[in-house]
């Protein structure tokens, strides 16, 4: 076994690389850590000078010998590394701006995963990643790429099927928070229960069963509509339960911080006769219309989601540039993504110490969701072994649920082909089979209009996006 690691986080300069260092910083006794390599771009540089220092001073608050680099550098950085992780955002948060506010603009769903806004980031992410894992074949072949990088699930997908590079988990912090969840709604402990999760990223479902072997996945649904502020008590300061009736007090509320979702609920009869339990996620898809129209009154008062987040990430800064702060401040949980930390470096040291960690994942599917194929990504229930994640079996969905998931898949999959090849055709179909996308001439209007307000981050549509500038010009 390897000693003094050299992990490599490209993204660096994000805010949430402070919750990175903590997570490592916690688990010191169990990675022998040397080098913290974190990259970004010339755009980033002022955000990672920031954020590095504070990183620095973290290292040092904890008495550790750890190298911190900082670095515009991404070859540099991946020289011999054992494990990178990504967490980098294409455009920056303008991007995902332009990604909420222009769907928002033709009255359908803005989100930064899911409908257009999730496809676009899709199309400026994958290329970048498939560069890296290019880079990382030649300089770090050994090394496990940690994605965190949204959309996760897709992006993993990319870099196996398209950068054939199987040394690659996806992460999420959502699982994290449903487990959380279903322990508040049962009044019981996490460790006391077990959870299986199937599906894919941000759109899967999961069961819950007790020490006893008694599945509780009903209790949890039921508490949701007749006790929901045991879940709210469970969760303050992480995100809003599933409630019924959108009944949490303001001050809550104010505890919970910024949600990266609308605290709207799901219908009662509608999950109950699911009889499993959807994440936050699957609001978008079961309460579309309702959705829309919070979406739509933040829309109007320039507060979407990424107007929000820049604003808090602007105020984060801010906080960072303090020599005196050598902790992980408190505010960034305002931010979203809680339990970031948890989810990458448990699966870092999971893997380096073969320590069979359960952990849900996007990895591929090998027979765990028998309504998908085994080459797939899906985000599921696995043990994190020394040679990668195990998936756990769920077995085949119901109906009810079955063919959506399926739907999805295939969404992720042309999807994923749109971005590799900057087909104009293939982006298109995948707008019109995304059940957030109406079809016909909204779509493609849509479309054409992203492709344009992001030019620069997609140089694999460049004939397409020359056409349709000219087409406008006359």
């Amino acid at each position: 076994m390897k000693k003094n690691l050299k992990i490599v986080t490209i993204g660096g300069g994000s805010s949430y690389t402070p919750e990175l260092i903590e997570g490592f910083i916690k688990r010191k006794d169990e990675l022998p850590i040397k080098e913290l390599w974190l990259v970004d771009i010339e755009a980033g540089r002022e955000k990672l000078e920031i954020v590095g220092a504070l990183a620095k001073r973290m290292v040092k608050a904890a008495g550790l010998d750890w190298d911190v680099h900082l670095t515009l550098d991404r070859r540099e950085a991946l020289k011999d590394a054992d494990f990178v992780s990504t967490q980098l955002r294409v455009g920056l948060l303008d991007a995902r701006i332009k990604d909420e506010r222009i769907p928002l603009s033709h009255g359908i769903i803005g989100q930064e995963t899911n409908g257009a806004g999730g496809m676009f980031k899709a199309f400026r992410t994958i290329p970048v990643i498939l560069d890296i894992v290019e880079d990382m074949k030649e300089l770090c072949p050994k090394a496990w790429l940690v994605n965190f990088t949204n959309p996760s699930g897709m992006v993993t997908e990319a870099v196996i099927r398209y950068g054939n590079w199987d040394k690659v988990v996806g992460l999420c912090n959502v699982p994290i928070m449903c487990s959380k969840i279903a322990a508040g709604a049962l009044k019981d402990k996490e460790e006391d229960l077990f959870f299986r999760f199937g599906g894919l990223n941000h759109f899967h479902w999961h069961r819950v069963w007790d020490k006893s072997g008694e599945e509780k996945t009903k209790d949890v649904i039921e508490a949701a509509y007749t006790s929901p502020e045991a879940m709210v008590k469970a969760l303050e300061g992480i995100m809003s339960p599933i409630n019924p009736n959108n009944n949490i007090d303001e001050d809550v509320e104010q505890k919970a911080g910024v949600q990266n979702i609308p605290n709207i609920g799901f219908l009662a009869d509608q999950v109950r006769n699911l009889g499993i339990i959807p994440c936050m996620y699957h609001r978008y898809y079961y309460i579309t219309d309702d959705m829309l129209k919070e979406e739509l009154e933040a829309f109007e008062k320039g507060e979407t989601r990424a107007e929000v987040v820049k604003r808090t990430e602007a105020e984060l800064f801010e906080l960072y540039k303090d020599p005196n702060l050598s902790i992980k401040p408190p505010q960034l949980a305002k931010r979203g993504g809680a339990y970031y930390s948890d989810a990458a470096c448990e699966l870092i040291t999971s893997i380096y110490n073969d320590k069979r960690s359960h952990m849900v994942v996007s990895t591929k599917n090998n027979g765990a969701i028998s309504d998908l194929p085994d080459d797939v990504v899906v985000e599921v229930s696995s043990i994190i072994t020394s040679n990668g994640p195990v998936p756990l079996s769920w077995g085949s969905f119901d109906s009810s649920s079955r063919g959506l998931l399926q739907h999805m898949k295939d969404m992720e999959l042309t999807t994923i082909k749109a971005a590799v090849t900057g087909d104009y055709s293939t982006a298109l179909q995948a707008f019109t089979i995304n059940p957030l996308v109406p079809s016909g001439k909204i779509a493609q209007t849509i479309l054409d209009e992203m492709l344009v307000a992001h030019k620069e981050y997609l140089p694999q549509f460049e004939e397409r996006i020359e056409f349709l500038e000219g087409k406008k010009r006359n």
